[in-house]
């Protein structure tokens, strides 16, 4: 079997009532492919309604390296993206941080 050089997390808040996110997803949810030697984002999707949405959120969060901490990529989002699951989304970034680094932990 192919080793793999990159890991799959996921987190996830709730939505805002009220959004088109929480009436069809019911939270905000955050997939990223991080690569486990740079520990730069290397893919992520969204539980974004809008395809805009979805790739704003790629080109903002691709290659950020989160070894540099993951306040810089908070202000980044609040800094460019003004919409009432702005909270719901860093959430669900912190959470799938979060999981990385504990993965990581793990397995050392």
């Amino acid at each position: 079997m192919e080793r793999l050089n990159t890991a799959l997390v996921t987190g996830y808040a709730k939505a805002p009532q009220g959004t088109s996110m929480y009436e069809i997803y019911k939270h905000a949810g955050i997939v990223l492919e991080v690569d486990l030697k740079t520990h730069k984002i290397v893919g992520a999707e969204f539980t974004f309604v809008a395809e805009l949405s979805k790739a704003f959120f790629r080109r903002l969060l691709i290659g950020y390296d989160l070894s540099q901490g993951i306040e810089p990529l908070i202000d980044r989002i609040r800094k460019h993206y003004f919409a009432p699951s702005q909270q719901a989304v860093i959430v669900a970034l912190q959470s799938a941080v979060q999981r990385y680094w504990d993965y990581l932990c793990k397995t050392e």
